[in-house]
């Protein structure tokens, strides 16, 4: 299934949600649609035009924001009050400022973990969630991906990843480079933002992909990815260790799709398979498990695309 044809924001804007952050968002499709959120992934990734693309526009109102210090939010890449709960607490206040009863949630990578975290504190604002990639910030997780698991898949992408850090601190790879992304020195700064970045990039598709590598590039979008993402990562999420996965019971009552690549090595297939588990798994009829087998991490990979594009259109029968 293809993404819908580029389609005009009908509105935009930027809401002040502390004295600090000013978070942009986007208001597009049927105005008295079924309104859907998307929360994109990183922390820091920000949105894109293509992001809204997933929603019929003639069916769903589209919400997209850029979270705090991505995107066209500001300050850029800022760190300060910057946490999963304030990220939580930003969603409610747009809800409320749109004037938006309950919405379905979108979200994949990070953007899973940022819906599971508001579903689970405001589910009576939620009709329903679509997730891809899971991963809810535990140590295993994070161990696995930034610092042993996933080199042995990627290697040579781990090596340009690693060769930026002192050989005597690479026992703490996301310690090591948070503290660089987080210093004065602004030349290191940036190359670490584009070496943290590349390595992301690099490993999230099943095909390597050199023009989604090239993302990396771009100053400014690498330093918030790269300052935000080890900011949470370096604080576990500012959650308590598996909280997502014992809290799901919270929101077990609720429509969910999970959608995971079989071959993810950025959120491997475990996690979701234990979201599922903790959701009640095939005994729980209000949610979909559905493993592509042909993928890794990224929600532009064909058949990851297309079981979006499908989960979207079947929860158009949904009535709230």
């Amino acid at each position: 299934m293809s993404l819908y044809p580029p389609f005009p924001v009908n509105s935009s804007g930027h809401l002040q949600v502390s004295e600090t952050h000013s978070i942009y968002y986007e208001d597009s499709g049927l105005q008295d649609g079924v309104p859907i959120i998307f929360l994109h992934g990183g922390p820091g990734a920000g949105t894109d035009e293509i992001d809204r693309r997933y929603f019929d526009p003639s069916h769903y109102r589209t919400i997209l924001f850029d979270q705090r210090g991505s995107g066209k939010s500001t300050p850029h890449a800022s760190l300060h009050e910057n946490t999963t709960w304030h990220l939580v607490s930003d969603i409610e206040a747009l809800r409320a400022h749109l004037q938006i009863p309950k919405w379905l949630v979108f979200g994949g990578s990070w953007g899973s973990t940022l819906s599971l975290a508001y579903a689970q504190t405001h589910p009576d604002r939620v009709a329903g969630l679509i997730l891809r990639g899971i991963f809810t910030l535990r140590k295993s997780e994070l161990q696995f991906f930034y610092q042993g698991g996933a080199d042995w898949l990627f290697p040579d992408y781990f090596e340009e990843y690693k060769s930026v850090i002192p050989e005597e601190e690479r026992a703490d790879m996301m310690g090591a480079y948070y503290k660089r992304l987080t210093g004065d020195d602004e030349a290191e700064k940036l190359k670490c933002a584009a070496a943290w970045s590349r390595w992301e990039t690099a490993t999230s598709k099943l095909i390597v992909d050199a023009n989604y590598i090239a993302k990396s590039e771009n100053p400014k979008w690498a330093l918030a990815f790269a300052r935000i993402e080890s900011h949470f990562f370096v604080n576990e999420g500012f959650m308590k260790e598996g909280q997502l996965i014992a809290d799901a019971h919270k929101i077990a009552h609720l429509p969910i799709t999970i959608i995971q690549g079989r071959y993810d090595v950025v959120c491997p297939a475990k996690t979701s398979w234990e979201l599922y588990q903790a959701l009640g798994g095939p005994q729980n009829k209000n949610v979909e498990y559905k493993i592509i087998g042909d993928a890794g991490h990224s929600a532009h990979e064909k058949n990851i695309q297309a079981a979006l594009i499908d989960a979207v259109d079947k929860f158009k029968s949904l009535k709230f």
